[in-house]
C-alpha cells in the first residue's frame, strides 16, 4: 500500500501562517495525503507561540517540527513537554524541555518523525545528529521514519541522508528557506530532498522585508525584522511511502502560490 506524506517548508510570520491555513487542507485532498510534518519555528519570525503552534495543527499539521529558534518565544516551553505533536531538535540537551521524536498512529501504519539540528554553522552545542539518529531509530516500533533536519550546510544535509539511507523513509532539510531542486530517492530507498524551502511572502528575503534585510548588509541598523508583504508560497513536497518495504518510491516538489 502507497502512503503519501507531506513535508512543508519553515513558516514565516502572520503571512505564512495564513497561507498555511488556506492552502494545507485542498493541497492535502489534491494529493491524498495521509500524514502532515510542519515546520513551524519561524511563525514568530523568531520562534512561535502557544497560539501559533496550534493554528498550524488546527491548519491540518499532525506533527510540527522546530529549529535553532525554538525557544525564541520562551513560553513554548510547557508547550514543549505537553505536545506530543510539537517537536524541538531530539540532540539538543537533555536539560531543554520537550521531545525530538514521536510515533504517530494513522491506524494501519505508524510514522516514527525525528526533529535534528546541525552542527555545522549552526548549532555547535548540539549532540553528533548522526548518532543521535542511530539512537532514536531502536526506540519503539515504526513501519515509517521521517526525519527533517533542520541545517545550514547543504553537505551535512546529504551526508546525513547517505548515512541513514535505506534506515529511514525519507529525510528532508529546513532552515535556509530556499527551495533546492535534488529531490530524489536515494539508493538504498531513502527520499531525500536538502531543502523544501519555506511558507511565506514571495517577494522578501527568505520571509523577511527585502529593504530591512539590504540594510543590514550595507551595515545599517534595520530594526526588529518585519515579514514582508503581499502574495505567498507553500513550499515542501510529497513522498511516497510504500509500506510493504517501509521506503520511498518517488519524490515531488510543491509549491502553492
Amino acid at each position: 500500500m502507497e502512503y503519501h506524506i507531506l513535508a512543508v517548508g519553515d513558516v514565516v510570520g502572520e503571512p505564512g501562517l495564513k497561507h498555511l491555513e488556506k492552502n494545507l487542507r485542498p493541497l492535502k485532498k489534491l494529493k491524498n495525503i495521509a500524514f502532515t510534518v510542519v515546520n513551524g519555528e519561524n511563525a514568530s519570525g523568531v520562534g512561535l507561540t502557544e497560539e501559533q503552534a496550534w493554528r498550524i495543527y488546527d491548519a491540518g499539521a499532525d506533527a510540527v517540527t522546530l529549529g535553532n529558534h525554538t525557544f525564541g518565544k520562551m513560553q513554548i516551553r510547557t508547550m514543549l513537554e505537553d505536545t506530543p505533536w510539537l517537536l524541538r531538535p531530539a540532540n539538543y540537551s537533555g536539560r531543554a524541555p520537550g521531545r525530538g521524536c514521536g510515533i504517530f498512529d494513522l491506524g494501519g501504519a505508524r510514522v516514527r518523525v525525528v526533529n535534528l539540528i546541525g552542527r555545522c554553522d549552526l548549532d555547535w552545542k548540539a549532540a553528533d545528529p548522526f548518532t543521535t539518529a542511530d539512537r532514536l531509530l531502536k526506540e519503539g516500533d515504526a513501519d515509517f521514519t521521517l526525519v527533517d533536519f533542520h541545517a545550514e550546510a547543504t553537505s551535512e544535509k546529504l551526508a546525513l541522508g547517505y548515512y541513514l539511507d535505506g534506515r529511514v523513509s525519507a529525510l528532508w532539510g529546513t532552515h535556509t528557506h530556499v527551495p533546492t531542486a535534488d529531490e530524489g530517492v536515494y539508493p538504498k530507498g531513502t527520499g531525500y530532498l536538502t531543502d523544501l524551502g519555506m511558507t511565506g511572502p514571495i517577494e522578501s528575503v527568505l520571509g523577511i522585508e527585502p529593504r530591512q534585510s539590504v540594510e543590514s548588509f550595507l551595515g545599517g541598523l534595520p530594526g526588529r525584522y518585519r515579514a514582508a508583504e503581499g502574495p505567498c508560497k507553500l513550499q515542501g513536497a510529497v513522498f511516497t511511502l510504500d509500506s510493504a518495504t517501509g521506503l520511498c518510491t518517488a519524490v515531488e516538489r510543491v509549491d502553492i502560490r
